[in-house]
């Protein structure tokens, strides 16, 4: 199998995110990245969508994700994102990266995850 690679870089959102009520109180802008991996091999060659990842339905699922939602940790986050989308979209791979614009003398802090897909035995 190759090892394709669909990349959604610092999609930007506005999530409650925060260990302490005040931090989560307001939702903050978060970017987030998830990268993919899949063999798109027989998608490029037949031009289908139906072939590959949906990468503007895995954007649509992550911007709605926070409606009505909160977290205390950013791992907690990703490991959802993460879940879902080795669940809905069939990569072999995903990685999520979370940045979050918390300490004033960090251009950023993160949260990497990356998970695969197990075969089921």
């Amino acid at each position: 199998m190759d090892n394709d690679i669909i990349l959604i870089h610092d999609l930007e959102v506005r999530f409650s995110v925060g260990v302490s009520e005040q931090e989560r109180a307001q939702p903050q802008r978060l970017l987030i990245s998830v990268e993919m991996e899949t063999d798109f091999s027989q998608a490029a060659r037949h031009d289908s969508l139906a072939m590959t990842i949906d990468y503007q339905a895995v954007c649509q699922w992550i911007l709605k994700l926070s409606e009505g939602r909160s977290w205390k940790l950013l791992e907690t986050l990703a490991s959802e994102i993460a879940d879902h989308v080795l669940t809905e979209f069939k990569p072999s791979l995903v990685c999520v990266e979370i940045k979050k614009f918390i300490i004033p003398e960090a251009r950023f802090v993160s949260v990497r995850m990356r998970r695969q897909h197990r075969p089921v035995r």
